[in-house]
């Protein structure tokens, strides 16, 4: 599943992110491969906003269907 393809409301794991720039970027704002996050919002045809703690990015929808991600059962939610 991609980053796009996520409600707002779930949880979900980063599973692969396939750019190594974006990825070492993306690292800096603690998104990387493992990382456990929600999806806070997300606009028709626009970004998606993702939350990690207290912090809220967007990631424009190009980026958003380049990263793989997994959803996360309650059970797997810290």
């Amino acid at each position: 599943m991609r980053l796009d393809q996520v409600n707002k409301g779930q949880r979900f794991q980063i599973t692969s992110i396939p750019d190594k720039q974006i990825s070492t970027q993306a690292i800096r704002l603690g998104i990387y491969e493992g990382a456990r996050l929600a999806c806070a919002y997300k606009f028709p045809a626009g970004p998606v906003i993702i939350q990690n703690g207290m912090q809220e990015i967007a990631i424009g929808r190009e980026l958003a269907k380049k990263i793989e991600v997994r959803l996360l059962d309650k059970g797997d939610v810290k």
